[in-house]
């Protein structure tokens, strides 16, 4: 369960990958049916998630593709393509999937709005987080954020192109990469993700030291396995 001070009716949630019935390489609670795990154990996974954590409706599961689309949960499908999902209604459960990507959790101080945002580097880099922020209708003041589990620095290599792209977009980003060797860096994505959220005016972001990479017994990791499943971050606003 996420850590953070939101209203009580604010209820999240960040899974592991354990408590379902996929073998591996997907063992046990793959909840991604893109993977090519058996669709009947990613489909008993998912209702082992709404049944475990008393979910009030199944979640709209997104079809991931890296950009900057946020879709409201009314307006959404099982499929459509987006990277972020948000609602300022009852009862409906905004989802994300992740296996290293900074999954983000946001809300307001009056509990009125929730939304949920992957977020890669490729996704940074074309501005979700400022996207997913600019659906609130608040100040920014009132934004309150937290940060699932992601790769972590030591774990996360990228080279030029990457380094590139965000110090041209702001020479402050610098601080989130650590160099390694000759063109490549040492990315802090929850670094790097707490600056462009500062830079909107986010003041409250609580991040959390789980790396999915380094941690084989608890999280999914696609760059450490290639072949995985998928870890959901879970947020609702209870009726």
């Amino acid at each position: 369960m996420p850590h953070w001070d939101v209203p009580k009716q604010i209820k999240s949630i960040s899974t592991t990958r354990h408590g379902g019935v996929s073998q591996a390489p997907y063992a046990s609670l793959n909840l991604g049916d893109h993977v090519n795990d058996l669709e009947i154990a990613v489909a008993q996974n998912r209702a082992i998630l709404k049944k475990a954590c008393n979910l009030p409706q199944a979640p709209i599961w997104l079809n991931q593709v890296h950009q900057n689309k946020v879709v409201q949960v009314s307006d959404a499908f099982n499929g459509i393509d987006a990277d972020a999902i948000t609602t300022d209604q009852p009862n409906q459960v905004c989802a994300i999937m992740t296996a290293d990507c900074l999954p983000v959790l946001l809300t307001n101080r009056q509990g009125t709005q929730v939304a949920v945002a992957h977020a890669g580097w490729r996704g940074l880099a074309k501005g979700i987080l400022q996207a997913t922020l600019a659906t609130f209708d608040c100040a920014m003041q009132d934004i309150i954020i937290w940060f699932g589990p992601a790769i972590g620095q030591d774990c996360f290599e990228v080279g030029l192109d990457v380094y590139q792209i965000f110090t041209e977009q702001n020479k402050q980003y610098q601080t989130a990469f650590k160099i390694h060797r000759p063109n490549h860096w040492l990315l802090d994505i929850q670094q790097l993700a707490r600056l462009i959220l500062q830079q909107q005016g986010v003041q409250q972001i609580l991040i959390n030291q789980y790396c999915t990479y380094s941690d084989k017994a608890r999280f999914f990791s696609y760059r450490r396995d290639k072949v995985c499943g998928r870890m959901a971050t879970l947020i609702w606003i209870e009726k």
